[in-house]
């Protein structure tokens, strides 16, 4: 027995059969199945396009990070420029307040020192004066100390005098 060969009237209600289920399948699942086909591929376009939109925002958000980023550090560059020059300006102006103060305290000494000379020469001139005076006294005591000393002094101051 070999090969099995099929009969005309097996062979209509077959293809028959076949006929009525494409029918029934035409007339009530394939439309539902279509239909859910159609719902799944504008689902997954759907999807695919906010995928795109995504990576957009994504290249979007990325590109503004980095802006941020680069504003960040120029502004960090800008205040540290900033606080350099501040310090910079701070240390200038303490040096020129210093070199006043110097100056000043250098023209206070100057002046103290020439008021400390000025006084030292006056108290020595009056040193001396005095001096002086006690030497010419003395002098003229012992010049003076006998009458005839006295009388030559007396005419040779005479002498000195011119009257009008």
């Amino acid at each position: 027995m070999g090969i099995v060969t099929p009969g005309i009237g097996l062979i209509f209600w077959m293809t028959l059969s076949f006929g009525i289920l494409v029918f029934i399948l035409a007339k009530f699942a394939w439309i539902p199945i279509l239909a859910t086909l159609h719902e799944r591929e504008k689902t997954i376009e759907e999807a695919l396009h906010q995928a795109d939109r995504a990576r957009d925002e994504m290249k979007a958000l990325k590109s503004d990070n980095e802006e941020l980023l680069r504003q960040a550090k120029e502004e960090r560059s800008a205040i540290l420029k900033d606080a350099r020059d501040i310090r910079e300006n701070m240390i200038e102006e303490a040096k020129n307040k210093a070199n006043q103060e110097y100056n000043r305290i250098l023209e206070s000494a100057k002046e103290s020192i020439n008021y400390e000379k000025m006084a030292a020469i006056t108290e020595l001139k009056n040193q001396i004066a005095t001096l002086s005076i006690d030497i010419a006294e003395k002098i003229l005591k012992e010049e003076l100390s006998n009458k005839e000393s006295q009388k030559k002094h007396i005419d040779k101051m005479m002498d000195n005098i011119s009257f009008n």
